[in-house]
């Protein structure tokens, strides 16, 4: 099985590749006009909140529709 290169999680469940592919190109194309918006992201895509990160050093967005937006920050090195 291919591991897939782009991860989108929906309340916890996957995206078909080609969803999650689509769905990233968005968030892609809405962070480069509106920089560190992910709540305005979140509402145009019918979400609570989204949160990208990188899992496995793959990319994961995960969106919800129930949990709350937290801000955009970078992850703290120790």
């Amino acid at each position: 099985m291919k591991e897939r290169a782009l991860v989108v999680l929906v309340d916890g469940a996957p995206l078909p590749d080609d969803e999650a592919r689509r769905l990233w190109e968005r968030f892609s194309a809405w962070m480069e006009e509106h920089p560190g918006d992910l709540a305005g992201f979140a509402a145009k895509e019918g979400y609570a909140s989204v949160h990208p990160g990188v899992e496995n050093g793959r990319p994961v967005l995960r969106a919800s529709h129930k949990d709350r937006q937290r801000p955009y920050a970078p992850k703290k090195q120790n």
